[in-house]
């Protein structure tokens, strides 16, 4: 038996203060703040998700803000750089937004795409990349439209301390398209119209260190919770060690560390971020896991107010 999974499902990142997370996904990117929890392992710190507007998978960034922890170091065994897919035609408007919010970028070509590249405030490496694939995001926010809002992940650039073992993890047991190799990278395929897209580095470059401005894992779609049992018995028939399922109530998931040292997680499409409040409000209001719902008015109280604002 193979498996392939469909592509990127989420990716979670370690920031510093959550109101400078906030004003920059969703007030410079125009992306919709869908759910805004708690750390499950550390209830004291928010785990805010932003997509676009249903939230699907593919579309996710999600946040652990730790104001005040150490700057990390972006290196091996990480996602080096998160892509972001803008409708044809949009470059020009993303390259004027950056400009007005004094956020400096460049522009690359890579497999014959042009990238602009820059960082969030706390140094996390984003990129952004027309693409014609992926349906329109409908959410508009402080100026960003459909007409040219993200809409979703284009991919992501991964760091290995062993690139071979990572390409042949992402081939054979991942499942996905080798699609060709330009300079120090590899370029992979999966079967989604989003979050389709992953570069590999071909050379090490140095073990990165976990804090502020890196990211912690990056999560691969499965089906449902079938699939996911599939693919935990896949994975582990490999030789990686797989945690037991973890019930994220957004989804569930399943953790290995590959043999590059990057933190994968297999999580199920369903049940999604409007099975505890509305679609139309979703990340209006602290939602809280059942077992943290007695403890609200102390979270309440550690947790620093943050608010969705338009930008001048």
């Amino acid at each position: 038996m193979s498996k392939k999974t469909m592509g990127i499902h989420h990716i979670t990142a370690i920031v510093g203060h959550p109101q400078e997370n906030v004003d920059f996904y969703a007030g410079v990117l125009g992306m919709r703040l869908v759910k805004k929890t708690v750390n499950f392992d550390d209830p004291g710190t928010y785990h805010l998700y932003f997509g676009n507007e249903g939230g699907k998978p593919g579309t996710i960034i999600t946040f652990f803000p730790w104001p005040g922890a150490r700057q990390g170091i972006i290196g091996d065994g990480q996602v080096g750089v998160t892509s972001y897919v803008v409708p044809k035609g949009a470059m020009g408007f993303w390259e004027l937004r950056l400009e007005k919010f004094e956020i400096p970028f460049t522009k690359i070509e890579r497999f014959g795409e042009q990238y602009l590249e820059f960082d969030d405030p706390h140094g996390l490496h984003l990129e952004i990349v027309e693409r014609e694939e992926g349906e329109a995001n409908t959410w508009s926010f402080g100026g960003v439209t459909p007409e040219v809002a993200i809409k979703g992940f284009g991919g992501a650039t991964l760091l290995s301390e062993q690139p071979d073992k990572t390409a042949e993890l992402l081939e054979t047991v991942m499942g996905l398209e080798f699609v060709g190799k330009e300079g120090d990278l590899a370029r992979y395929r999966s079967t989604a119209e989003i979050g389709n897209i992953i570069d590999l580095k071909l050379t090490p470059i140095g073990l990165g260190q976990m804090g502020v401005g890196t990211v912690h894992h990056i999560a691969w779609r499965a089906k449902d919770d079938e699939d996911q049992l599939d693919w935990k018995q896949y994975v582990k028939r490999h030789g990686y060690g797989v945690t037991p399922v973890q019930d994220r109530n957004y989804f569930n998931a399943i953790y290995f560390r590959e043999h590059g040292k990057i933190l994968f997680e297999i999580a199920t499409d369903p049940p999604g971020f409007a099975h505890d409040e509305s679609q139309a409000t979703m990340g209006e209001k602290l939602m809280l896991p059942s077992q943290y719902e007695p403890h609200r008015a102390q979270l309440e109280r550690v947790l620093i107010p943050i608010e969705v604002r338009p930008l001048d």
